[in-house]
């Protein structure tokens, strides 16, 4: 008997779908009509042993018992699906053959390898075992990827990278948030002072944020304007490019500060000729925007729609497992796999069908375009998220999904139009001994920004140059001095939020640690950024004002409480290349974990001696239960997904 493994119970579905029937449906597995078997766990059905699970005095949190280092590794069966592990047990004994089916993705390993590694295989069976990639739950898509498995030792190392990331995030998570929970009573804090490797970076970027405009002290700067007239009358603005003479008068982002010195530059060139000393004008080029991961898809979410992000993961699921409208959600991969570019057709038909776009716009897309998307070596265990060919016989969809189903569509029917081509001009100008400076865009094709509504608005409202030649005689009217004044930075909304936690490497100083984080995801994953945004409003260190996010009192006393280093994406970056380097089979489980068990010991010494100052005199709620507070709730536990 052949054993199917899911890794929830949509996807089981989808797979019995087209193997043999009639179909007889069991108690938490489907028999086939080959007598082969589909079942499924429900999330992640084992869970990591609590402290006292091994040993009963970790019931009370002392700190003289941390850092607790589990010397013999632990899972246990979760109550809520403890008789789904049985029945999926007992399937795996009887099983000659194991189709493993978790999500294409770590955490998707590593949840189904422990469920066969619970049932105590032998050797020789384990080494049989094969996997089964789907990120598509379309009958046809999963009759492809059945017939293309692997085998599932090919894997291990994956699955070895999402085991040490759970183990290393139990360890960190649960010792640190009892010594600083601990610590934190010193001052008066009744409530769990939650540490995790990725939600306390996050919470210190918000929390520098706000701090940074709290301090913030506006000051006045000025620029100067010439207005040129050409001979027939036409005019257009230049803007002054101070020289190095004028740095003692200037910030060092290069304004004036100085008023008098603008009024003076203002005065000197009024009436004056202008020689116009250089005009380029570069052809300028810019490609269709890549189709979606799961974090551009939220930040565009957010930005057009104001959904958070945990909304958005919640509507993808749906459109992903309930309607199958979608590819796999939880993708960090913007490329497409080749032989997709075969099946564009049918997915611009099903997207007319489904109205995900306007009529003209996909009338309009030229299937024969190939964009960089498609490419086989950007596209690892799973690829960008694109509509599928599933054709929905009625609007089924409510309001939200139909959003986002169409966000998704017109990134993928981007793809099928040209570049947006324009000329770039700049104007140099010599007016009384000073440089002046006039640029423009000229639109010379839309391409597939029309698809892009706001674009043509913005670009009507761009000032244009007129026709110009060098040496043509110019004469400047007037010179204008326009005050302003610097502004602070914004409050982080869901989307600068998601897109600091992506592009992290621009807020660290240290270059060798930069130059990591480019290469890897930044804090967290795809799949876990919305819930690691949300567990930090649960705990209250974090709250909603309108679009902004703003950190709570708490937030800020615990930030600045703990050692700096603990809230910087520094570590949780160099962990992410760590792992990844175990999943690329380049490093060790012992080489990542030993150093962090070493750390451990510092930094739980260190807790007792820190300034607890920040945290007097905070309200918190004495009700925040302490079991479970401290872990990292990535892994997954039910049908829905992913929660952080």
């Amino acid at each position: 008997m052949k054993l199917y493994i899911a890794e929830k119970p949509s996807l089981g579905r989808a797979i019995a779908d087209v193997l043999p029937k009639p179909h007889k449906k069991q108690d938490g597995f489907i028999e086939l009509g080959n007598g082969d078997c589909v079942t499924w766990c429900i999330g992640h059905l084992l869970e990591q042993a609590e402290p006292e699970d091994y040993d009963e005095r970790y019931k009370k949190w002392l700190i003289q018992d941390l850092p607790i280092v589990p010397s013999e590794w632990k899972f246990k069966a979760k109550p809520k699906t403890k008789k789904q592990l049985a029945t999926v047990k007992r399937l795996i004994k009887k099983a000659s053959i194991l189709v493993h089916a978790g999500d294409p993705d770590r955490e998707g390993q590593l949840l189904v390898d422990e469920v066969i590694q619970e049932a105590k295989l032998s050797k020789t069976k384990k080494a049989t075992v094969e996997r089964v990639l789907i990120s598509d739950l379309n009958p046809s898509a999963v009759k492809k990827a059945l017939s293309q498995t692997k085998l599932n030792a090919d894997f291990v190392p994956l699955s070895v990278s999402a085991l040490a990331r759970a183990r290393a995030d139990w360890l960190y998570g649960m010792n640190l948030t009892r010594a600083y929970t601990l610590a934190g009573q010193k001052a008066g804090i009744q409530g769990v002072l939650s540490v995790g490797r990725v939600q306390t970076p996050v919470l210190g970027l918000v929390v520098r944020r706000d701090e940074e405009i709290e301090h913030f002290v506006s000051k006045p700067f000025y620029e100067v304007t010439a207005v040129i007239r050409k001979v027939n009358g036409e005019q257009f603005d230049a803007k002054w490019v101070p020289s190095d003479a004028c740095l003692p008068y200037m910030d060092e982002e290069k304004r004036v500060l100085v008023k008098s010195l603008a009024e003076n530059v203002a005065g000197r060139i009024k009436d004056k000729p202008a020689d116009l000393t250089a005009l380029d004008q570069l052809p300028k080029k810019q490609n269709p925007p890549l189709p979606y991961n799961l974090s551009s898809l939220q930040i565009d979410a957010n930005k057009r729609y104001a959904m958070s992000a945990k909304q958005v993961l919640d509507i993808c699921q749906a459109l992903y497992e309930k309607h199958k409208l979608i590819t796999y959600p939880r993708s960090d991969n913007r490329y497409l796999p080749n032989d997709h570019y075969a099946e564009r057709n049918d997915i611009l038909a099903a997207i007319l069908n489904n109205q995900g776009e306007e009529k003209q716009h996909i009338e309009n897309a030229d299937p024969n375009i190939k964009s960089k998307c498609w490419n086989n070596k950007k596209v690892e265990a799973h690829h960008a998220i694109i509509p599928t060919k599933k054709n929905l016989k009625t609007a089924q969809l409510g309001h939200q999904e139909q959003q986002v189903y169409g966000l998704i569509c017109r990134q993928y029917l981007a793809q099928f139009y040209p570049p947006y081509e324009y000329s770039q001009t700049k104007a140099q100008l010599k007016i009384a001994g000073g440089m002046f400076v006039a640029k423009a865009d000229t639109v010379i094709n839309l391409g597939f920004k029309v698809l892009f509504k706001s674009n043509k608005k913005e670009q009507d409202e761009k000032k244009q140059l007129p026709q110009l030649n060098v040496g043509e005689p110019l004469h400047c009217i007037d010179g204008l001095v326009k005050e302003k004044h610097t502004q602070p930075p914004q409050f982080y909304t869901e989307a600068t939020l998601l897109s600091a936690m992506t592009g992290i490497a621009r807020y660290v100083k240290n270059g060798d640690i930069k130059k990591v984080l480019k290469e890897t995801d930044g804090l967290g994953t795809e799949a876990t950024r919305a819930g690691i945004i949300e567990l930090l409003f649960k705990r209250r260190f974090l709250a909603r004002e309108g679009k902004s996010i703003k950190s709570t009192d708490l937030g800020r006393g615990l930030i600045n409480t703990i050692p700096v280093d603990l809230s910087l994406p520094d570590r949780t970056a160099l962990w992410e290349s760590q792992l990844t380097n175990i999943a690329q089979k380049a490093a060790s489980y012992n080489q990542f974990m030993l150093p962090l068990q070493n750390e451990l010991a510092e930094l739980v010494d260190l807790s007792q001696t820190l300034n607890t100052e920040p945290l007097k005199g905070i309200k918190t709620a004495s009700s925040f239960k302490r079991k479970g507070n401290y872990r990292k709730t990535g892994r997954r536990s039910t049908n829905k997904g992913k929660s952080k």
